[in-house]
């Protein structure tokens, strides 16, 4: 009789593939599933969440309708551009999540320390963010069905917060592959009704009205009100760092994903920021949790709450990803016995917790964005520079997993201080530039802005220091000659060429 215990090699084929899916090792061609229009529709559920909308409205307390509209395209065109550089061109190539490929720039402890400062507060703050707007969606759903007027901040927008964590943590636990079924369905969807929100909006207001329409809260002197728009919406596109690469990995080919990446993220982002900026300017508030119902009635209105909330649950999913997959590999032995879903869930502790002070999270967006994108930019300077300029964009995947047990990227004490010292000096040289918090400027930030120089200043830091400490000893692989790269599954024909 033939058993129906698996054998050996198809116990260990299981093991490879879990550890391909959910944690840290490279995929393989045949692994990678994605097409261009696949990456496409998850780039788009993820730009067109409810947090697209808050971007508009935090944009109008700068500038009006018109210059709006133009910081926000210079300021996501800029910081998309060098975002993919840093994370999706390497992870598509090697198919190994970014955070593996740092250990060059900064060393096993190095990226450690990285994940579990920068990237872990950054994340752990947009995951608690969506889950929040998500629950404003479901308490006016509430609201509208009962009859009963529910505060905005109150319990109902609590308690949504964390179903919604609930419900994102039980799409995460079942991979990256449901999550990019799910997304297949409701970027489309979320595309047509943004556009359906736009229609609303100049329905109910007016054209005139809209671009007429003064900012909310601006300075005295016009140029730095630009510029304070354009800096922000860099630093929105830049924070899409900590997730692309690792969703990059998934994709079949370098076209793929390059321009799903930038193409798809800039136009969705740009259609629900400008009606976010729209409703801010029109209506004095960007959710449109709060206007939906109002303007597309009680049927129609909850129908697309209910659709918003969960878009922002699959983004919640798609982000804590790639985030678990950087503390996982970053941890070393410490998490990788731990079980994806007890893994998984232990990242919404501080998310669920975060989302019973919704008032707080709201009025600190613009800060906590500006902020992290100081230490996000600078990363950003020191990977392409690394990638691009120091090892001309070849890895050796087998050192870079062995890391202090290999011989190319082991450093002294795990770390290498060129990395550091460029991220320092980057971050530092953007909070001169602009302070966030205190909204200081100096004169130059009216003609420079801040993400893109403190992203060449930390680029340039990185090479010198290098220069310095490692006296230019830098290895690069062999480039592959054809023969030697069509018997490497994990590169493809477009990457060979």
């Amino acid at each position: 009789m033939r058993s129906t215990t698996p054998s050996r090699s198809e116990s260990a084929q299981h093991e490879l593939d879990r550890e391909s899916a959910y944690g840290t090792f490279p995929l393989l061609k045949e692994e990678r599933t994605w097409s261009g229009w696949d990456f496409t529709w998850v780039n788009t559920a993820l730009a067109i969440a409810t947090w697209a909308f808050l971007v508009g409205g935090s944009t109008a307390l700068m500038v009006g309708f018109q210059q709006g509209v133009a910081a926000m395209i210079i300021g996501n065109a800029i910081g998309l551009g060098f975002m993919v550089l840093a994370s999706v061109v390497a992870s598509q190539r090697y198919g190994s999540e970014q955070y593996t490929l740092l250990r060059g720039a900064f060393g096993v402890v190095g990226v450690g320390i990285l994940v579990f400062t920068v990237i872990l507060v950054t994340e752990m703050g947009w995951s608690s963010l969506l889950a929040i707007m998500a629950g404003r969606a479901a308490s006016q759903v509430a609201s509208t069905v009962t009859g009963v007027e529910l505060d905005q901040y109150g319990p109902t927008v609590v308690i949504g917060a964390l179903l919604a964590i609930g419900l994102s943590w039980f799409i995460l636990s079942r991979g990256p592959v449901t999550i990019g079924k799910f997304n297949k369905w409701i970027a489309p969807g979320l595309a047509v009704i943004t556009l359906i929100m736009f229609v609303f909006l100049v329905m109910n207001t007016s054209w005139g009205t809209l671009m007429d329409a003064p900012p909310l809260a601006p300075f005295d002197d016009e140029t730095l009100n630009f510029m304070v728009a354009v800096e922000f919406n860099v630093g929105v596109g830049v924070s899409w760092y900590p997730v692309m690469g690792s969703l990059a990995r998934m994709t079949v080919s370098r076209k793929a994903a390059v321009w799903p990446a930038y193409g798809g993220l800039l136009l969705a982002t740009l259609i629900a920021q400008v009606v976010g900026m729209g409703a801010a300017l029109t209506l004095g508030d960007s959710d449109p949790t709060l206007w939906m119902v109002p303007f597309g009635g009680p049927i129609l209105g909850v129908a697309v709450l209910v659709f918003i909330a969960f878009a922002n649950i699959t983004s919640m999913s798609s982000i804590i990803y790639s985030t678990i997959l950087a503390i996982r590999q970053s941890s070393g032995r410490l998490l990788a016995r731990i079980p994806w879903k007890v893994l998984t869930a232990s990242f919404f502790v501080l998310p669920a917790i975060l989302s019973f002070f919704p008032q707080f999270m709201y009025e600190q967006f613009m800060v906590f964005v500006s902020v992290s994108g100081a230490f996000l930019t600078a990363v950003c300077g020191v990977a392409v520079a690394d990638y691009f300029l120091l090892r001309r964009q070849r890895m050796d995947l087998r050192e870079l997993h062995l890391a202090q047990h290999g011989q190319l990227y082991a450093y002294p004490g795990g770390i290498n201080w060129a990395g550091i010292l460029g991220l320092l000096a980057g971050a530092t040289f953007y909070l001169w530039l602009y302070n966030p918090i205190s909204l200081e400027t100096q004169p130059l930030f009216s003609v420079i802005t801040a993400s893109f120089p403190a992203a060449v200043v930390a680029g340039v830091v990185y090479l010198l220091a290098t220069a310095l400490i490692h006296r230019g000893r830098v290895h690069r692989p062999e480039p592959r000659t054809r023969t030697s790269a069509a018997a490497d599954p994990s590169i493809s024909k477009e990457n060979q060429a």
